[in-house]
């Protein structure tokens, strides 16, 4: 039998009803004053329950870890209470669902940070160009580079956020290690100039993320933890001098924690070609993979029938389809997203997008 869109699947201890995956999708639609997610974000997630899998938009672990307006956080009681309706709602309507566990790390502002603290990175680089906050667009600034004493307790926020995230009754957590973030910054030579135990070699630029991997597994259990990572995607003014060799040793490493996904940006967001061996990415990962960027229908049933991928991520067509799987499944045209209204406002372009049975 040839699998596809629509089979069953198993990532780890999730067992999921199809093979379509909501990606994580940054929309600032939470209070600025707290970041505890409301009514209207319970019924985007719940109207898009038919996914086989929903991954939250990438949610701050810590205060530390905000790097845009009115996001939603995991790391106050309020915001597991509210992060709860949420599951509950999705759950009842016979989906699944995991959060994304995020650190910007260089990627944000003093503004949008406690007690206007500058950033923290592993080294202090600024990021070119610019980024939204309150006030509108305003230049990076240069970070804080962290000291090695700090990295125990940058580990236990994600365990904490963990914690939150088993409390509001998550299937799982996505370690959010793509995108130019925290954990991505340290990865990578054109951000990580560190020349202590966590700089220079791939073992050392690799250190944290293994350590936040290694504890975030030992509370959530491996079967219910998967990875984000985005080898080639230059997004945040984030660069390596060989991704390639680099991003072969990160995984192959990931083995070890029998992880139920690996999740893979696979090229560059802005639609940049570049060579990079995905197919060799695949094969070195010895369980599900989860591929993402740029997949339709077509290609998406090509690389589970292939074995390329057991699972495609789906981000634009989940926003402006909450009924995406129905639509795919009857061959039905797609809603068309609106891009001015993704990041803030209201339930325009959020929830008000139409069901094929309106």
């Amino acid at each position: 039998m040839t699998l596809d869109l629509f089979s069953p699947a198993q990532l780890g201890a999730i067992s999921l009803k199809n093979r379509l995956v909501m990606a994580p999708l940054t929309r600032s639609r939470a209070p600025k004053e707290n970041g505890v997610p409301q009514p209207i974000n319970v019924t985007y997630y719940e109207q898009r329950a038919s996914a086989g899998l929903i991954v939250t938009e990438a949610t701050p672990i810590s205060a530390m870890g905000h790097g845009y307006p009115f996001l939603p956080g995991i790391y106050t009681d309020e915001q597991v209470a509210g992060w709860k309706k949420v599951v509950d709602a999705v759950h009842a309507k016979g989906g699944k669902m995991v959060l994304q566990l995020w650190h910007v790390g260089r990627i944000s502002h003093p503004s949008l940070l406690p007690n206007h603290v500058l950033p923290v990175a592993p080294s202090a680089i600024k990021p070119a160009g610019q980024l939204y906050t309150y006030e509108g667009m305003v230049d990076f600034v240069e970070p804080r580079a962290l000291d090695a004493s700090e990295l125990p307790a940058l580990v236990a926020d994600y365990v904490h956020a963990t914690q939150c995230a088993i409390d509001a009754g998550f299937d799982g957590v996505e370690i959010h290690s793509a995108n130019g973030y925290l954990l991505d910054q340290f990865l990578r030579d054109g951000t990580n100039k560190r020349t202590d135990n966590y700089g220079g070699s791939y073992e050392n630029r690799a250190r944290l993320l293994m350590e936040v991997t290694k504890a975030v597994v030992a509370l959530a259990g491996s079967d219910k933890v998967g990875i984000r990572l985005s080898p080639v995607n230059p997004f945040n003014d984030i660069s390596d001098s060989n991704p390639q060799a680099l991003f072969n040793y990160v995984v192959t490493e990931l083995n070890q924690f029998n992880l139920a996904y690996l999740h893979v940006i696979e090229g560059d967001v802005g639609g940049m070609a570049q060579a990079f061996d995905f197919v060799a990415l695949r094969k070195l990962f010895k369980n599900a993979y989860m591929a993402n960027l740029g997949y339709d229908k077509a290609r998406g049933n090509a690389a589970i029938a292939s074995g390329h991928a057991d699972v495609i991520a789906y981000g634009v067509p989940f926003i402006a389809n909450p009924d995406l799987v129905e639509r795919y499944k009857t061959n039905a045209p797609l809603n068309e997203a609106n891009p001015a209204l993704f990041y803030g406002g209201d339930e325009k372009g959020y929830t008000d997008y139409p069901f094929l049975n309106a």
